[in-house]
């Protein structure tokens, strides 16, 4: 008798077994993208507003890295800048001089003009005099070039130095910290007053709004699913039954992979498994690492 209803036990456990892989057709873990925010310059952490839970957004400031002597530099570049433009000449003054000559030249040239019609000069005075003119005038062109090709070198000195400081400001807003994405702060792995260097990781957000299931069907469920199809995903609710959440197969994956990953003999072909992602919105009860399973079609039950 102990017999027959321990047999019955065994059929009732497997019954059950099965039922519940026709009802849920594969499983798996929720997971989220995450990122790891790292130091992008050396110095001691003056500020780092940031607590694990909270939540922070996009391009909000969550604290500097002391920048004391990228601001040192940048000072001391400026200063070279400005040193080295202060020798550029006064072109204006400078050729203040020469226009004074030309316009009395021009002055004697029509005195000698008005005296050549009353007859009172000769032609040479005439040609010797608008000669003149012409070499006033290209003599303070010559000399406006000279000044424009002294000036333009000083500016060319200037263009290493320039590179630098725009090098050393963006280091300076490399020296704050943003935060790049909206989400949850995961992990705070350095604290304030800590020195760090390029690298180092600080905190590791993600955005938990929406999280996806990593799961794996079998070869013969394959041709039954498609991209951003819509499933049912099932949640323990800690009393024997599930919470269940709306999803969306968001990825397939192109290749197949064995389960475990070390039995790659020819007899265990049918162990070999296709990871899909379902995305899920999360009302705030679903965790990172939290088993979930999903059900393909929730008219039949995953039997096709």
């Amino acid at each position: 008798m102990k017999s027959i209803l321990k047999l019955f036990l065994i059929a009732l456990v497997f019954a059950s077994c099965e039922g519940n892989d026709q009802a849920l057709d594969a499983s798996g873990t929720f997971e989220a993208v995450e990122v790891i925010v790292s130091s992008e310059v050396s110095g001691t952490i003056e500020q780092l507003n940031i607590r694990e839970g909270t939540t922070v957004e996009k391009g909000q400031p969550l604290g500097w890295i002391d920048s004391t002597q990228l601001f040192l530099r940048k000072k001391q570049l400026l200063a070279q800048i400005d040193a080295i433009l202060s020798r550029r000449p006064s072109i204006a003054t400078q050729l203040a001089s020469y226009r004074i000559q030309v316009e009395t030249a021009e002055r004697e040239l029509r005195r000698v003009q008005n005296l050549y019609e009353a007859e009172a000069a000769t032609r040479k005075q005439v040609d010797d005099a608008t000669a003149h003119v012409a070499v006033m005038r290209r003599q303070m062109e010559a000399h406006r070039s000279s000044l424009d090709i002294s000036s333009q070198g000083l500016i060319s000195e200037t263009l290493p130095l320039s590179a630098q400081v725009e090098q050393v400001q963006d280091q300076l807003h490399q020296s704050k910290i943003i935060n790049p994405v909206k989400g949850t702060i995961l992990t705070q792995y350095a604290q304030a007053h800590e020195l760090v260097t390029p690298g180092k990781p600080l905190y590791k957000v993600a955005d938990i709004s929406t999280l996806e299931l990593r799961a794996y069907l079998t070869g013969n469920q394959l041709p039954i699913v498609r991209l951003d199809q819509g499933v049912g995903v099932f949640v323990d609710d800690g009393a024997g039954g599930y919470n269940e959440y709306p999803g969306v197969i968001s990825w397939i994956s192109s290749k197949a992979e064995f389960t475990p990953k070390t039995i790659r003999t020819k007899e265990e072909r049918a162990d070999l498994v296709y990871a899909i992602k379902v995305r899920v919105e999360n009302d705030g009860y679903l965790k990172i690492g939290m088993y979930g399973e999903v059900k393909l079609n929730l008219e039949s039950g995953g039997d096709d």
